[in-house]
């Protein structure tokens, strides 16, 4: 309750470039670990920010959904792209009671130099292999090998990048 306050009274209002310090510091202050080298956008909405881990040189683009109930971790130099959701979360479909209460919660890992592209969602324990790309409007269901192109719903391989092209 005190982190929705806080977002959007203090982290959501100040959209420009010379305010990213601030919203580290106020990600930080409630338990993100952020390097003071990523980009998050003002307009990212960070469900639980001590859920939430970033190395150098990550971005969480602009209206990007982290619905992290569990750990998000973006590695070295990947970027979430706009309007792309990470959910962590869900519920559990085998309940016979039907119960909506039901949450089952897994981490999602995005791989260091990897890309989430536009709208893309990414499901609760998937884990994005490094140099990986989302293809825009992607859903991820399933892990994504390294050095590997995505796309569709379910995102399918499309391709394999060659490493020596790198």
């Amino acid at each position: 309750m005190v982190w929705n306050i806080v977002y959007y009274m203090l982290f959501r209002p100040f959209p420009t470039k010379i305010f990213w310090p601030w919203r580290w510091l106020m990600l930080r202050l409630f338990g993100a670990k952020v390097s003071y080298k990523s980009l998050v956008y003002s307009s990212a909405e960070i469900w639980a920010p001590w859920n939430l881990r970033m190395e150098e040189g990550c971005c969480l683009g602009p209206h990007v959904i982290c619905y992290n109930q569990a750990l998000v971790t973006i590695k070295y130099h990947a970027t979430i792209s706009q309007y792309a959701c990470l959910c962590t979360a869900g519920h559990d479909i085998s309940d016979v009671n039907n119960d909506k209460t039901s949450l089952v919660v897994a981490p999602i890992s995005i791989g260091k130099d990897a890309w989430i592209a536009m709208k893309a969602f990414v499901g609760m324990g998937v884990e994005i292999g490094d140099r990986s790309i989302v293809g825009a409007t992607a859903s991820v269901y399933k892990d994504v090998e390294a050095y590997s192109v995505v796309g569709g719903n379910p995102a399918k391989l499309i391709k394999y990048i060659h490493r020596q092209s790198l």
